[in-house]
């Protein structure tokens, strides 16, 4: 951009030169070939001369210096000139009289050069009638002295721009249709004769309201006769994407255009190019903001194709204007609402169809409550009353029905199933994110049982939050001190549902457990489906509720290994050699048993019986599996042992008849040919014990990651010499006592880093730092993948279950964080 006073001194010099320069083309009307008066009979603003004393924001000679620049015969002379003159006009305020003349000056150089032989001339012409038609609607806006006959002028710009839209320049083409969509005034005419090739002729009666004022009819010229048409079909994609965005930003100028526009728009959804289809979304995006997308039978077959398209990018924008639009027909809400259902099962990593759908039902409360009663009756009829949230379908007709109270159809009575309600308990997560600030998650639940008839709900207050909304009725809380006993209730109500949902969990693997000598494979399938659920809570769930809910799944994982270990044992293949899938399970088992005892802080008395009598079945598996005593697994036993002695010494735990039999048989002998013999009897006593207290409990864990590294911008290196690593580092519920270390392996060389605490900040809840860790020894390679992870030592009483010898940990291990890949180049190869 030239600097404007730059360009005056430059032409100081020059100016007795100047007016002897050859003109180029002359005024608007010669350029035309249409005689109409609305081109050849421009309306004229005149120029304000400067006040006495007054200053405008550049010196009137810098401005006339620009224009003569802008006459000049050099092409980059005059487009440099034009920029110029833009630079001058960003700062020009409108309000200011003084600015005037600037403005209508501005224009008037613009005008002249439109049919210019040079690109760039072209190019900057149309940049500044762009910021002039902005200043013009400025002026307009204000009621500015001198506004009178903008509106006129107004009409006139945009068809010069739809002139300049046919320039042979791609660039120019493109600056055109963007001026376009930013124009702020248009008669709704000229906008209309934008979108059809044919010359409408002008009624005499009609006329339009534009931003609120009474514009009469007017002449059409077809200078804008189809740009829009012609935009959409250009050759180039640029082009065509510009026509796109400003025919979706003039929508908010007429209803009767934003109806024809449409029709434009839904073709381009065919067009070849991704980057066209993602403009046009985002230009019906653009008009369903603003209300004025009229979505039509004949357009949703279109967008159903969408909501299942290969590109993630389109789906995600065809999604979004289903939950704006408005859908006038109850066949094409279902029609949407099958397609987003089917969109979400091909893509069920989409989760925020359920927002959408939410979304959708909330604009149409009475469709959505016709969805509820239909879906009633099928719980009813094909579930027995009982609904299992086991397919997508399920939870997206639910998500919509409850979204039905929620809904602006406040003079209609939407008749609701009240089982709707108790069904949608277990997406409360999913309920709560859809409305995202508006309701809290506590007070949604409050609402969802109290319209559900939960029998444990008794006479308590429901949150203020859904008061507002009649389709609700919700009794309201005082506000004071009722508001804080109303959340603690809503919180304790929550915990009640999970504590109740566990326990059903709990009692169906107890029963599956009972069937592990019957139907082994039918009871993998129940604890594979418990676990699934325990997943589904834990997400929604948080603090030692959601702690002990990530603890039952690893419990759960460990009860699967043993009914599949049990299962080998009895198949008894003898005949086996090297490494076994029996061994892969024992390992399995192993850290399962091991993340248990290590990764959770606070177990209970009763929880940590429960994870030390798993460990004895483990190990004594273990013993099976080796068919000989290990020095070992006999001192774990023992340890174990002991620990379950100390913690029921007072009383407060009982040893359960697994554990005393164990104990007895050791004490007989030490040995361990007692266990070996009656495993089959010592399994059988083996019971899984249902509980619900876990107390405050909390999960110990870490994050680790890598500072700017990844496949594309790998780490340079020199092949043999040592490397620097930087990490970002989070703990959680990590001790003093812990020792944790970074594991670094290429390949099977590994290397073991220790972590010094000390150098984290915060306290044992949460620890953040960052750190270099050193690799010893790069590959000779032109390239290679490091594998990093946290890892925490785990200890049995001193009794050591790891070689070390390495400078690597001592005990036995249990992993931290998820594995990170960090990759590496070599310097000479970069």
């Amino acid at each position: 951009m030239a600097d404007p006073h730059l360009l005056s001194s430059a032409l100081s010099t020059a100016a007795g030169s100047s007016s002897s320069a050859q003109k180029h083309p002359g005024p608007i009307e010669e350029r035309f070939s249409d005689p109409s008066p609305s081109l050849t009979k421009r309306p004229r603003v005149a120029a304000e001369p400067p006040a006495p004393g007054g200053s405008a924001p550049y010196p009137e000679s810098e401005v006339r210096s620009l224009v003569m620049m802008a006459g000049g015969i050099y092409p980059l002379a005059r487009a440099e000139a034009l920029r110029g003159l833009a630079a001058v006009l960003e700062k020009v305020d409108v309000s200011c009289g003084l600015s005037t003349g600037i403005v209508e000056c501005c224009y008037e150089c613009a005008a002249e050069l439109m049919r210019d032989d040079d690109e760039s001339v072209r190019l900057a012409v149309v940049r500044l009638v762009g910021l002039c038609a902005q200043k013009f609607a400025a002026r307009m806006d204000i009621g500015a002295k001198g506004a009178k006959g903008d509106n006129d002028l107004m009409d006139l710009i945009f068809q010069q721009l739809s002139s300049m839209a046919r320039d042979m320049c791609m660039k120019v083409r493109i600056e055109a249709f963007g001026a376009l969509g930013k124009m702020q005034r248009v008669s709704e005419g000229v906008l209309l004769q934008s979108l059809s090739k044919k010359v409408i002729k002008t009624d005499p009666t009609s006329g339009c309201i534009i931003n609120g004022q009474k514009l009469p009819p007017r002449l059409i010229i077809p200078c804008a006769a189809g740009i829009f048409a012609h935009g959409i079909e250009d050759e180039f994609y640029q082009v065509r994407t510009a026509a796109c965005t400003s025919l979706g930003a003039l929508a908010k100028f007429s209803s009767q255009y934003a109806e024809k526009a449409l029709d434009l728009l839904m073709d381009m959804m065919n067009d070849d190019t991704e980057a066209v289809r993602l403009q046009t979304l985002q230009a019906l995006f653009h008009m369903a903001t603003y209300g004025y997308l009229s979505m039509e039978e004949k357009h949703m077959h279109m967008f159903l194709g969408l909501l299942v398209d290969a590109n993630a990018l389109i789906r995600n924008a065809a999604r979004k204007i289903l939950g704006l639009v408005n859908l006038p027909k109850l066949q094409m809400f279902r029609s949407a609402v099958d397609g987003l259902i089917a969109g979400l099962e091909k893509n069920p990593e989409e989760q925020d169809i359920y927002g959408i759908l939410f979304s959708i039902g909330k604009n149409h409360g009475s469709f959505s409550a016709n969805i509820a009663k239909h879906l009633a009756k099928e719980i009813a009829t094909e579930y027995d009353g009982e609904l299992i949230l086991d397919k997508p379908r399920i939870k997206a007709l639910l998500v919509v029905s409850i979204s039905a109270p929620f809904s602006d159809d406040k003079p209609k009575k939407l008749d609701m199933p009240s089982i709707m309600f108790s069904h949608a308990i277990p997406l409360l997560g999913k309920v709560s994110c859809a409305l995202g600030e508006e309701v809290n998650q506590d007070s949604l639940l409050s609402y969802l049982c109290h319209k559900g008839g939960m029998p444990f709900w008794g006479s308590r207050s429901i949150s203020a939050e859904f008061g507002d909304s009649e389709s609700c009725k919700v009794e309201t809380v005082e506000i004071g001190a009722h508001i804080e006993t109303t959340a603690k209730a809503t919180k304790c109500l929550n915990r009640v549902l999970v504590t109740q949902a566990i326990e059903s969990i709990l009692q169906t693997v107890e029963g599956a457990w009972t069937m592990k000598t019957r139907n082994i494979c039918e009871a993998q399938t129940i604890l594979r489906t418990c676990n699934g659920e325990l997943k589904v809570l834990a997400e929604d769930s948080s603090g030692s509720i959601g702690a002990f809910l990530s603890f039952l799944c690893e419990y759960l994982v460990a009860i699967r290994l043993i009914v599949e270990i049990w299962q080998l044992i009895q198949m008894d293949n003898s005949y086996a050699f090297g490494l076994t899938s029996h061994d892969i399970l024992l390992e399995k088992l192993d850290i399962s048993v091991r993340r248990m005892e290590c990764c959770y802080a606070g177990l209970t008395r009763e929880l940590e019986v429960q994870v030390l009598e798993i460990s004895l079945l483990a190990n004594l598996l273990g013993l099976s599996n080796i068919g000989a005593c290990s020095k070992v697994v006999l001192g774990k036993l023992l340890w174990v042992i002991n620990r379950l002695e100390g913690l029921c010494a007072d009383g407060s735990c009982e040893l359960s008849d697994f554990g005393r039999e164990i104990k007895k048989a050791f004490d007989a002998n030490p040995i361990g040919d007692t266990l070996i013999g009656n495993i089959h009897t010592l399994f059988e006593l083996f019971r899984i014990k249902r509980t619900t207290g876990f107390g405050m409990l909390k999960v110990t864990s870490a994050v680790l990651q890598v500072c700017d590294n990844n496949s594309g911008s790998p780490q340079l290196y020199i092949c043999g010499l040592p490397v620097g690593v930087s990490f970002n580092i989070s703990l959680w519920n990590i001790a003093s006592h812990h020792r944790l270390w970074v594991r670094m392996s290429i390949g099977e060389s590994v290397q073991h880093t220790f972590l010094e605490l000390s150098s984290f900040e915060g306290n044992e809840e949460v620890k953040t730092g960052s750190m270099v860790v050193p690799l010893d020894s790069t590959p000779m390679a032109h390239s290679f993948v490091l594998r990093v992870c946290l890892l925490m030592e785990c200890s049995y009483g001193g009794i050591s279950t790891n070689e070390g010898g390495h400078g690597g940990p001592s005990d036995c291990v249990v992993r931290l964080s998820d594995e990170l890949d960090v990759y590496f180049v070599s310097a000479g190869q970069r």
